[in-house]
């Protein structure tokens, strides 16, 4: 066989190689993205808020139920809808009570890290913290729909030590800690809870959501 016979035969071996992998892809199944979220621990939050006077703060606090978030898993599968299991068990709904908890502590505004040499920066004082107003809502899609019946079921203030404990003239820095329950009967998964805080004078200092 001659040497052109031979190269024609190779390259019409590799066209029936690229058909036939061309076939078997056209037959195959599409691959689908999966993503598994888990909520062991509950559904974790946390933002950064502020008040009129460059007084910052930040939140964090988590949502938990006894056990019901233990093994608590979201699938998502592209084109399919969300899905909730424990195990083999599908969970469509919220437990009927749930525990909000949180803490709000003093934080710098962004401005005064950037402000080199400013002078000394003023702390979130008492007053300030319980002049604000919390409000609950469901959120789902763009509706939001008024929590009301949630209760305070814990509540403590602690002062924060300063890093240097001989400093003189210092102001006093506070964490403030919070506990709610909150009624949840026949919510949906797929809703969130929203945290909004207001100042006295009904200004947003502070919003964020508990989504799972």
């Amino acid at each position: 066989m001659s040497a052109h016979s031979h190269t024609a035969t190779r390259h019409l071996a590799a066209l029936l190689v690229l058909a036939l992998s061309l076939a078997v892809s056209a037959h195959a199944s599409p691959t689908r993205e999966k993503s598994t979220w888990n909520y062991d621990g509950g559904v974790f939050l946390e933002t950064d808020g502020s008040l009129p006077g460059e007084h910052c703060f930040r939140i964090q606090g988590r949502v938990t139920s006894d056990h019901f978030f233990d093994d608590l898993k979201r699938i998502d599968e592209k084109g399919l809808n969300t899905v909730f299991r424990r195990g083999k068990d599908v969970i469509t709904e919220f437990p009927e009570q749930l525990l909000l908890e949180f803490s709000l502590f003093d934080m710098p505004c962004p401005s005064q890290l950037r402000q080199a040499g400013a002078s000394p920066r003023t702390y979130l004082t008492r007053a300030e913290v319980s002049g604000l107003h919390l409000s609950l809502y469901w959120k789902r899609g763009l509706e939001l729909r008024p929590l009301s019946g949630f209760k305070p079921v814990g509540f403590s203030v602690r002062q924060l030590v300063p890093f240097d404990v001989d400093a003189k003239d210092l102001p006093e820095k506070f964490e403030w800690n919070y506990a709610l329950s909150v009624p949840s009967t026949g919510v949906p998964l797929t809703d969130s809870l929203v945290l909004i805080f207001r100042a006295p004078g009904g200004q947003i200092a502070a919003r964020v959501a508990a989504r799972l």
